[in-house]
């Protein structure tokens, strides 16, 4: 049986901001070491599948820079979506391009702008979310919570499926929405529930199966534009059945409600990077606790994350701040405010700027 993996690598990351803008969002900036994020992405996968089972779901202004950094992925696996509607639509219109080369291959679904410390563990439990996938169940990797975020949505578990598998594999009781610090607490202590990584497996035939039965007009679209793929007319179809889908999440659109869904809890030093606190963990801090990226000099400079360029960055007497400086827009927030950076965000596009 085929696998493949799909890398969804639209989106923004506002949270990011100044650095990641809808021009140039975070996947493909070097955040964390010598790679892209995106490249980080695909070199996880690419010795599981091959770069030639490796598809990338992006906007069209996006794709040139992907293809720049990773120019021996076929040009043909590039799938373009006209516009952002959401992780649903995104995976579905990836789905029915893998259903025309194999309908019952396993599609593992991935995100570009994620951070995985111990890849040698994900790779270890992708092998048995795709034994597991073949058996007919929709698979997601939680993460095993080691603190009470509020950041994130959980995953209850139920019982052991099968002890036939490297790692435990539990199905899925429900899905819950971004808990407050009270029910975070709660569901931690219990031992019982995941963060939700929004890393998928299954067959292409389950998760089109699924979309029939729970969203049935994304389902319509979905059928036209496959009709399409390989011709003439491929982009007009897309373009003109993309103004009829609908925005949603394939958590929302899906997962909640579909059936036969398992999860693997793992431990593989997961972040999404979805703020600049975030980021600061992963990288390494010198004696005062400072993250510095960049040409800096600091006094009496504690606890705090300095990113920029060439430009001289000096800071005397702070603590606990985030300076980010990239030529066009400067940061400056307290690190535990750092979640409010996308009410800058919205602020700026009311604007326009």
């Amino acid at each position: 049986m085929d696998v493949y993996a799909v890398i969804m690598a639209g989106g923004a990351g506002t949270r990011l901001w100044p650095l990641s803008t809808k021009e140039k969002p975070k996947q493909v900036h070097k955040l964390v070491g010598e790679n892209t994020l995106f490249q980080d992405a695909v070199r996880r996968v690419k010795s599981l599948v091959g770069l030639d089972n490796i598809f990338i779901v992006a906007g069209a202004g996006h794709v040139p820079e992907l293809k720049l950094q990773e120019p021996d992925i076929p040009n043909e696996n590039f799938i373009v979506e006209p516009s952002g509607m959401g992780t649903a639509p995104c995976i579905g219109l990836a789905a029915i391009h893998l259903e025309s080369l194999d309908p019952k291959s396993v599609m593992i679904v991935l995100t570009a702008d994620h951070h995985i410390g111990d890849v040698g563990s994900f790779r270890e439990a992708l092998l048995t979310a795709i034994e597991v996938a073949e058996k007919g169940y929709l698979v997601t990797l939680g993460i095993k919570p080691n603190e009470p975020s509020t950041g994130y949505g959980y995953i209850e578990h139920g019982h052991i499926l099968d002890t036939e598998w490297e790692h435990d594999v539990l199905n899925v009781k429900r899905f819950t929405e971004k808990p407050d610090f009270e029910n975070a607490a709660r569901m931690v202590k219990s031992g019982k529930y995941s963060w939700n990584s929004g890393m998928f497996i299954w067959r292409v035939d389950r998760i089109l199966e699924e979309f029939r039965d729970q969203m049935p007009g994304l389902s319509e679209q979905l059928g036209k534009i496959s009709k399409a793929i390989g011709s003439h007319n491929y982009k007009k179809v897309l373009e003109e059945s993309w103004k009829y889908v609908p925005k949603e999440t394939i958590d929302y659109g899906i997962m909640e409600n579909a059936s036969n869904v398992a999860v693997i809890p793992v431990d593989i030093g997961w972040s999404d990077l979805g703020s600049w606190s975030s980021l600061m963990e992963i990288l390494t801090a010198d004696e005062n606790g400072n993250v510095i990226r960049g040409n800096h000099i600091g006094v009496d400079t504690q606890n705090s994350l300095v990113y920029g360029g060439e430009r001289i960055i000096a800071t005397i007497g702070i603590k606990d701040l985030v300076i980010v400086d990239t030529g066009e827009a400067l940061l400056v927030c307290n690190l535990n405010h750092d979640q409010k950076v996308r009410e800058i965000v919205n602020r700026l596009r009311e604007s326009n700027n």
